[in-house]
């Protein structure tokens, strides 16, 4: 099966959320912001986000926490 055929798994904000172990507000705010990748679905402030795309938004966070570190952006 192709990428492209592949079924994509979506997760709620609130699963997305209790994966990470944050606030829903926090990751409300995470599509908006452009910062993970998300749909809205319907008119009612309902989001999916596929877990590939929060695995991405992980890979990325580990990323730039260890460029903010190694610039001494953040205490030790």
């Amino acid at each position: 099966m192709s990428d492209k055929k592949k079924k994509r798994r979506c997760l709620t904000i609130e699963q997305v959320a209790q994966e990470l172990n944050v606030s829903v507000s926090q990751i409300r705010t995470l599509p908006k912001a452009g910062d993970l990748r998300g749909i809205q679905v319907g008119g009612r402030n309902i989001w999916r986000i596929a877990a590939a795309d929060v695995e991405d938004y992980i890979i990325e966070a580990y990323t730039l926490t260890a460029e903010r570190i190694a610039a001494g952006e953040l205490p030790e």
